[in-house]
């Protein structure tokens, strides 16, 4: 009997459109040590269709096809998505994607609800943020650092 979601997928499993998927998948490899499960090429060259593992999570992803209304964030001017990893050693994965070309966005530091925390941006124009657990909190603790937290920003104009 074939399996409704295949073996290990997730029900939500992000799909990528790059400018140049051949590339983002060695950077993939190199920054979050990536395996390809596949990769399925078009006459021209192009990938129609891969699918990469990071740890226990699959995302898919593919070139640009402009023709087809699939254009990636530096075709369309950035994107609103982040993909988040939360790994064991956030600092170790943070340095490795950083030593792979990724950009810092928001250094790594301790944040109010328990996690270590960084944001960069891949050569692609993806968004990733990194993290490890390293403290739990009760709801009344993560309100109250929480809360704390917004007071030192400073206010917008």
């Amino acid at each position: 009997m074939v399996q409704a979601i295949p073996q290990g997928f997730h029900t939500v499993t992000p799909h990528l459109i790059i400018r140049n998927a051949a590339s983002a998948i060695e950077f993939y490899k190199k920054a979050f040590g990536a395996e390809v499960m596949g990769i399925m090429p078009t006459p021209d060259g192009r990938i129609m269709h891969a699918a990469i593992k990071i740890g226990d999570s699959v995302i898919m992803l593919n070139d640009e096809f402009p023709e087809m209304g699939a254009r990636s964030p530096q075709s369309v001017g950035g994107s609103s998505v982040t993909l988040h990893l939360y790994v064991e050693d956030v600092d170790r994965w943070f340095k490795q994607a950083v030593s792979a070309g990724a950009t810092t966005k928001m250094p790594l530091m301790d944040q109010f609800w328990g996690d270590r925390y960084g944001v960069l941006s891949d050569p692609f124009g993806h968004q990733w943020s990194l993290a490890t657990h390293v403290r739990d909190m009760s709801a009344d603790e993560m309100k109250a650092a929480g809360e704390a937290a917004m007071a030192r920003m400073p206010k917008s104009a």
